[in-house]
């Protein structure tokens, strides 16, 4: 059960370690403020829970509705051990699949690719975490951080810069009030209000596809497999989950990902089945169908003074490969070890000093991978046969070359670019 901090009135702020000035209730100081209360915003304010900063977490929709959402994600074997390192892996794990294959197939091509634990020499090759999973384990250990001040249905309507920093004009239960803080870290999500309003510009394009998502239980044990299937309109992906259901990610262009989304559930579990050669046996529609279009973004800086970037603010990638929740974690790891560095120097949280040390960690890191998922999605999403003919003949490469497998597990693991430090050693709980 997650304990839930109460809503804190105006009078009970007096309570916390944060000054106020002049005594106005109204005004709110804290070292840093997070802007975005989802998994990758969780995770900063959780890693920077012993850095002794004074933490304000702002978010615009209710605590409890992170806890109702079934979305699930790839996680990474990098991404588990920065859960380790901050001492929630222990809850998330026993609740989520650890896959221990990988495999990989192109339409009706039969070869077919598996890719094992061996292959890359560790004992598994990832998980597949719900997103209520993940974050009832950062809300837990959040509810008893004494430095932290966290305010669900907050909206923040706009940031100003002045001579120590940042002051942020929120509403909350109509109330308006002023926050400063020495640094602003935007975790608002692709659209993000507040990297929009400080000018930072974005490079990109929306791709011609979207993604219809469901949860299914197949007849058959999924047996732990992760499946990336690829198909000339795009990637089919099989995330296993537990109760032997999984989540669906298939791509399309945006006129089929419709028609999908428009057929009766009975018809739709048809195409799957067709997808899968039959070989899953009946399936069962367990959640019903969403549909999301895709698309490649990326910030041209992460940081501003007194602001910084992270997660999808920052960067958004194609679901292929299931990169994008991974490289918002690593970014929050990255960028609470650099602020408990310089809170230990005595610098200034939001001066171009320190946050161009999380801008030269994470820009080119992130820009590697955003690459990396463009390029598979493209070169597999194409009925080109010349193109159609290298990449059967790569997957006929990697069934013998054990050294290509390894190098795809490598970037698909977390193993490309600098580990935070969180992630440097497991526990061995």
């Amino acid at each position: 059960m997650v304990l839930l901090r109460s809503p804190l009135s105006p009078t009970e702020l007096s309570t916390l370690a944060f000054p106020q000035s002049s005594g106005h209730p109204e005004l709110i100081t804290c070292d840093v403020a997070i802007v975005g209360g989802g998994i990758v915003g969780l995770t900063l304010a959780t890693a920077l829970k012993q850095s002794g900063l004074k933490v304000m977490l702002l978010d615009n929709q209710p605590r409890t509705a992170a806890l109702h959402k079934r979305r699930a994600y790839a996680i990474t074997l990098l991404s588990g051990r920065i859960f380790d390192g901050l001492g929630v892996w222990s809850d998330i794990l026993p609740q989520i699949t650890t896959f221990q294959a990988i495999r990989l197939a192109d339409a009706t091509c039969p070869a077919v690719v598996d890719l094992q634990p061996e292959d890359l020499g560790t004992p598994q090759l990832g998980y597949v975490a719900e997103h209520f999973v993940l974050a009832q384990a950062l809300q837990q250990t959040l509810a008893d951080m004494d430095s932290l001040l966290w305010w669900d249905r907050a909206t923040v309507n706009t940031m100003e810069r002045q001579t120590s920093g940042a002051v942020l004009l929120v509403n909350r239960d109509n109330t308006p009030y002023r926050v400063e803080a020495q640094l602003v870290v935007a975790a608002d999500g692709a659209r993000s209000p507040l990297r929009q309003q400080m000018g930072i510009k974005t490079d990109g394009w929306k791709y011609w596809q979207s993604c219809v998502t469901a949860v299914i239980r197949p007849q058959q044990v999924h047996q732990d497999i992760a499946r990336e299937h690829f198909w000339p309109s795009g990637p089919f992906a099989t995330l296993p989950l537990p109760d032997n259901r999984c989540q669906i990610v298939l791509t399309a262009p945006h006129t089929e990902a419709q028609r999908y989304m428009d057929m009766s559930d009975a018809e739709f579990l048809d195409v799957l089945d067709q997808r899968y050669g039959n070989q899953l046996g009946s399936l069962e529609l367990v959640t019903p169908r969403s549909l999301f279009p895709v698309q490649l973004m990326h910030s041209r800086h992460y940081v501003q003074p007194c602001l910084a970037l992270i997660g999808d603010a920052a960067h958004c990638c194609h679901p292929v490969g299931g990169q994008g929740m991974n490289l918002g974690i690593r970014d929050a790891a990255a960028l609470a070890q650099v602020l408990t560095t310089a809170h230990q120097r005595g610098q200034n949280l939001g001066s171009l000093t320190v946050l161009k040390q999380y801008e030269r960690w994470r820009w080119w890191e992130n820009l590697i991978i955003l690459g990396f998922t463009d390029t598979l999605d493209r070169t597999f999403s194409s009925a080109w046969w010349p193109l159609q003919w290298s990449r059967r003949m790569v997957l006929r490469l990697m069934r013998q070359q054990r050294w290509l497998k390894t190098i795809a597990l490598w970037l698909m693991t977390g193993g490309l670019g600098r580990s935070p430090q969180l992630a440097v050693s497991e526990r061995k709980s």
